[in-house]
């Protein structure tokens, strides 16, 4: 197969996708049918483009907080709390207006359970 064109046939082999999805569902499928074949193969097509098209943006390290304060159930007073800082301070982080110190980060690493990779973008 050939890469995907324009957004005519990426449309078409989303809805092609959708077609074998159910056809392929279960163990008692094998693997080398001609449905999964298809299927895997469109996959990595649309993949491809979707790459190219509509690429996912690393999050920032705000993101992630804010992303994880939703799992946790927490607002910016609830978290300042939880960190050992003022409301104020998170709020400067959280608006981008300072950066935390290389203590606060960690201590966020570790209280919201935070990869310190992942807040430092590597």
């Amino acid at each position: 197969m050939r890469e995907i064109k324009d957004e005519k046939e990426y449309k078409a082999m989303l809805a092609r996708i959708e077609e074998l999805l159910p056809k392929t569902w279960g163990d008692d499928i094998p693997d080398d049918s001609p449905e999964k074949i298809e299927l895997s193969l469109l996959s990595d097509l649309v993949a491809d483009y979707e790459d190219i098209h509509y690429p996912i943006e690393t999050p920032s390290f705000i993101d992630i907080i804010k992303l994880r304060m939703y799992e946790m159930g927490l607002n910016q007073r609830k978290l300042a709390k939880l960190l050992g800082i003022s409301a104020p301070r998170l709020s400067e982080i959280m608006h981008g207006k300072t950066e935390p110190s290389l203590s606060l980060a960690r201590t966020m690493c570790q209280k919201l359970d935070i990869e310190p990779s992942i807040m430092l973008g590597i």
